[in-house]
């Protein structure tokens, strides 16, 4: 019995339902695609209470016995990365631009792909923010679908490499968070670290869409702030 609440039957049944004029090699794509997607959010969940072990002092010899692999494989795979402090929505905003990567066949994960991915994670502050300023989810994506290059010939199989503009990305995403003085890398900094990287797609799209870098450090300043102080008041 899984100790998860989901099966292979749910699986099947959830991608025929949304794929239900899609012919048998079809559905394989993109069942291989949903594959990949759950193998990295797996991932990252070892990840999440390897990081959680350490912070109680557990050393890399214990953890790899509760992997099941040795002391060099398990700091190999699990030491501090760049997302070490990234949210758990972050996290999946992370995962979600490498299956758009993957879907519309690119080699690179792009910063228009990391922008499809906070739009993908509704529990995020970044999409609450995106939408407030423009309104409509599909206004945004219209935007992204006009930026995104030619698709591939072949879905990329394995990882997807960060494009250079989203490492950078990626590094103004902390950057925002510590110019904050927060101690967390949400959706909303990654949503700075976009914008902040100024002649990249999703900059571009970002400033077509009415937004500014300094207007969106203050909203999300300002949102976070109020978001803090009714957690006082409760």
């Amino acid at each position: 019995m899984s100790p998860l609440d989901i099966s292979l039957a749910d699986l099947i049944a959830r991608l025929d339902e949304e794929l239900p004029d899609a012919g048998e090699l079809a559905r394989i794509s993109e069942a291989r695609l949903r594959a990949q997607t759950l193998s990295d959010l797996g991932d990252q969940l070892i990840d999440h209470y390897v990081s959680k072990a350490k912070q109680t002092g557990a050393s890399w010899t214990e953890i790899g016995d509760a992997i099941g692999v040795s002391k060099q494989a398990a700091q190999q795979r699990h030491a501090p990365t760049a997302f070490e402090r990234y949210t758990n929505l972050n996290r999946h905003s992370i995962v979600l631009s490498q299956e758009a990567a993957r879907t519309h066949k690119h080699d690179s994960i792009g910063t228009e792909h990391l922008l499809l991915g906070l739009l993908g994670e509704p529990n995020g502050l970044a999409y609450e923010l995106l939408l407030a300023k423009t309104g409509s989810e599909q206004r945004i994506r219209d935007a992204i679908q006009e930026a995104l290059p030619p698709a591939g010939k072949k879905a990329p199989r394995g990882h997807i490499p960060f494009h250079p503009e989203s490492k950078e990305a990626i590094g103004q995403a902390r950057r925002a968070s510590s110019d904050l003085g927060h101690d967390w890398v949400g959706t909303e900094h990654t949503l700075l670290g976009l914008i902040r990287v100024a002649e990249s797609p999703a900059a571009q799209i970002l400033r077509g869409l009415g937004f500014t870098s300094e207007e969106l450090h203050e909203t999300v300043k300002t949102e976070i702030t109020r978001r803090r102080a009714a957690d006082d008041t409760r």
